[in-house]
């Protein structure tokens, strides 16, 4: 490779890496410090960020989803199974296991 060739390389590396940057700084954004107007992340990853699926899997939320869901499939049982099939699974089975290991450990910790 001649000189040239080196320094146009350098270049598009140097692009590269700061879009890249710019990206990351787009798509995660740094978290807020905890006060009175923020929403705090209950979970260190920070989901759920939007207020709407906060109020979904907090207790009264899983409640609200449960009797929905239980309502939906006795008034249409073959739309609350198509809809099912529409859910990711391991998403919603992940999301539920971290929720019970998260109580376990809570109890635990205070039981103590």
């Amino acid at each position: 490779m001649t000189d040239r060739d080196d320094v146009a390389r350098r270049e598009i590396l140097t692009r590269l890496a700061v879009s890249r940057e710019e990206l990351r700084r787009v798509l995660d954004p740094p978290h807020r410090e905890a006060d009175g107007n923020s929403a705090q992340p209950r979970t260190p990853g920070g989901f759920p960020r939007s207020r709407t699926m906060q109020m979904f899997t907090s207790g009264r939320g899983i409640g609200t989803l449960g009797a929905l869901a239980a309502g939906l499939l006795i008034a249409r049982p073959a739309l609350a199974l198509r809809l099912l099939r529409m859910l990711p699974a391991s998403a919603v089975a992940k999301t539920l296991l971290l929720r019970a290991v998260g109580s376990l450990r809570a109890k635990r910790s205070s039981g103590e």
